[in-house]
């Protein structure tokens, strides 16, 4: 391929363009849905599906050429210009391996919820489909985006999405956790304009690869300003990674949510865990100078207090949708955690393995939100217990939020169900065969050959993950024995669309396991370029604008 401004060409169609289209086919799809009265449900259920089919299209041809043979050097990195305006003064999109990952990840999150969604979820409320398309549209932006000013707007974006869809269905206690979610994001985008603004006002700049050009040679005088715009943006996006203390929002948002906007919740977080893994790295790794490790302490014991958290209310948990959110909490806390040793010069092993792990533990974790309700539908162990949590925490009665008799119903539904929890049992507690076990192993193994990080924290983080899984195994055991052998009624009456989703995603974790060997290779590759921020800061800065490039006049 040709230097990086063939990803901006004159033909609208042509397949360099492709870059652009994650954020327009939601776009276009969820405007085109405002369109449809809300009895035309089928029509925009249709649409919907059909929009996140051709993500999941686009993000895998998009994965394919982040691998590095379709882009230019073979970096792995792709630019798209958009108004052909010249890097640092116009919008740049930014396609690398960890961003061709996230919005892959994001697509196989959103065919499954919303195939599920479509037994009934999604008649509860007003306007679901399009709220659940800006949702990927916010997400996928977050992950191309090269510059803060517009990582700030497809951030507002998709929180703006994700107010609605927590919403979506009412109900006492979906609307009290809802406010709550609102309050504390909008405490987070107030945290991350203000850094924004003095990040700005102290570089001249917001475009990600000519900060990192910047702050390497930024003044002594003003780099205690620069740390504390950094530390306000970083607070923003420890929010929404759930880091503890910052977590005591997420486990009622998202054990109030409906199950299909849960299953894309569980990606949520790892919005949070992206920005701050690519910043650190990029802005603050060995070559920013005085700035070389800024945060990687707080990110350490952050993330180590984030998965003790997780796993103690693992253990505590007495339902499914509490015990599905501190798991996601114990997920997004290793990643946090390993960004802080890489920044501490941990090498590329540790954060393959953490992003591994990363997504293994996304989609099972997706997966279980899926499966909260068919298992506390009938009267029963389950029902007893959300009762229980809902004494315990003071909260008023759950809702039922059944969804209507759409389609038919399966038969063996406990032993299908009981496989499926059982899948996401290994993953979640890094049992094997399953994907959950390699990524762990990865990371254990990797720690065991540091030597230039800290030997206690090192310890201390592997000693973690090693309880982490036994509390997991602990408490999803606990959880199943009381759902599948104590049970006295008739089995639930589980439809086909409900659990087909799940099947799909546990389908995913064990092709995750049987390519571990591609998959754990891609993630090494990921970490390799991340750990050498110059790819990425080299590679857009000399993306050339299309008209600056010499025509080709032959015949």
């Amino acid at each position: 391929m040709n230097p990086a401004s063939d990803l901006f060409a004159p033909d609208l169609f042509a397949p360099e363009h492709l870059m652009i289209a994650p954020i327009l086919i939601p776009f276009i799809a969820g405007a085109l849905m405002l369109l449809y009265d809300e009895r035309q449900r089928r029509a925009k259920l249709g649409i919907s599906i059909g929009s996140a089919l051709a993500l999941l299209l686009v993000s895998i041809e998009l994965l394919n050429r982040a691998k590095g043979s379709h882009l230019p050097g073979d970096t792995g990195i792709g630019f798209y210009l958009l108004g052909d305006w010249a890097v640092p003064f116009g919008i740049v999109l930014v396609l690398d391996r960890l961003s061709a990952m996230m919005l892959m990840l994001t697509a196989l999150l959103a065919v499954p919820a919303l195939i599920y969604s479509a037994a009934g979820w999604h008649k509860q409320g007003q306007h679901f489909q399009s709220l659940f398309q800006f949702l990927l549209m916010g997400l996928n932006g977050a992950f191309l985006t090269g510059d803060l000013f517009n990582l700030f707007v497809f951030f507002e974006v998709l929180l703006a999405a994700s107010y609605g869809l927590l919403l979506h269905g009412s109900g006492q206690l979906r609307v009290r956790a809802g406010l709550h979610y609102i309050a504390v994001n909008l405490t987070a985008s107030l945290l991350f304009l203000l850094g924004v603004s003095l990040i700005y006002g102290v570089t001249g700049t917001l475009n990600m690869a000519q900060l990192s050009l910047v702050i390497p040679n930024l003044p002594a005088a003003d780099r205690p300003l620069l740390h504390a715009a950094a530390a306000l943006m970083g607070i923003a996006f420890l929010i929404k990674s759930g880091m503890w203390p910052l977590s005591f929002w997420l486990s009622t948002a998202y054990m109030a949510g409906a199950a299909p906007v849960a299953a894309m919740f569980a990606i949520m977080t790892k919005v949070g865990v992206y920005v701050v893994m690519r910043l650190s790295l990029l802005l603050f790794g060995a070559g920013a100078g005085a700035s070389a490790g800024f945060g990687a302490e707080v990110l350490i014991a952050g993330g180590m207090a984030t998965v003790t958290f997780g796993f103690l209310g693992v253990l505590a948990s007495q339902g499914v949708g509490r015990m599905a959110a501190h798991l996601v909490l114990i997920s997004s806390g290793t990643a946090l955690a390993v960004t802080g040793f890489a920044l501490m010069g941990a090498g590329s092993a540790l954060l393959a393995g953490a992003l591994y792990y990363l997504v293994s533990s996304t989609l099972a974790t997706s997966a279980l939100f899926l499966l909260i309700e068919p298992m506390s539908r009938e009267e029963g162990g389950i029902a007893a217990m959300l009762a229980l949590t809902a004494d315990a925490y003071g909260l008023d009665d759950v809702e039922d939020d059944g969804a209507p008799e759409v389609g038919f119903a399966i038969p063996g539904t406990l032993t299908i169900l009981g496989l499926c929890f059982g899948a996401c049992l290994l993953v979640l507690a890094g049992l094997p065969p399953l994907s959950g076990f390699l990524g762990k192993f990865a990371m254990l193994s990797a720690g065991l050959d540091q030597s230039s990080v800290a030997a206690p924290l090192i310890w201390g983080f592997m000693a973690l993950l090693l309880l982490s899984g036994l509390a997991t195994l602990i408490g999803m055991i606990r959880i199943g024995i009381r759902t599948f052998w104590v049970t006295d009624g008739a089995a639930p009456k589980v439809l086909a669309l409900e659990i087909a989703p799940v099947i799909v995603l546990i389908g995913m974790i064990l092709l995750l396991t049987i390519k571990a060997q591609h998959s754990i290779r891609y993630m090494e590759d990921t970490a390799r370029a991340l750990l050498t921020p110059a790819i990425y800061t080299e590679g857009v800065m000399s993306a050339p604008r299309v008209v600056d490039q010499p025509k080709d006049d032959t015949p």
